[in-house]
């Protein structure tokens, strides 16, 4: 058995006007369902600026999806909340089903990378997780942050 660590990836692309046409067509029925307050807010801005911003958020949370590996039942969007920091850099924060999924996978490092141009929206989520014994699986608080720079 080992009892090392192990890297999961995840990496997703969203085009930006997808997100403008939500927006425009549901409103803050779509924004509430898929975005925290504090991204909503970190995304303020012309209508082009917010667009691209939401876009990358929702480009981490699917890639993120991809480094959890739920089987089964997905967690919910607002469970995993991206946090931009004054210093301009973002990391991720898990609540809920996500934070269980994070836990169970024994990840104690999520590092996450925005990006926007042209466009285009895109998301690179990297996990570290700790290699351990599957009958005695790790107990965690949930609601953690797992941040880029390995803080909690």
């Amino acid at each position: 058995m080992s009892t090392g660590t192990s890297v999961r990836v995840g990496a997703d692309l969203v085009k930006v006007g997808q997100v403008s046409d939500s927006i425009a067509s549901f409103g803050d029925r779509y924004l509430r369902r898929i975005y925290t307050e504090q991204e909503i807010a970190s995304c303020a801005g012309a209508p082009a600026v917010t667009s691209a911003g939401l876009a990358a958020r929702f480009a981490a949370k699917e890639a993120t999806l991809k480094v959890l590996r739920p089987d089964g039942h997905r967690p919910e969007w607002r469970s995993m909340e991206v946090l931009r920091h004054p210093g301009g850099w973002c990391s991720m924060s898990l609540s809920g089903h996500a934070a269980e999924l994070a836990a169970r996978a024994g990840i104690d490092e999520l590092a996450v990378s925005l990006t926007h141009e042209d466009g285009i929206a895109a998301a690179v989520v990297v996990a570290l997780c700790r290699d351990e014994n599957p009958a005695t699986p790790r107990q965690s608080a949930p609601g953690h942050e797992l941040a880029s720079n390995g803080a909690r």
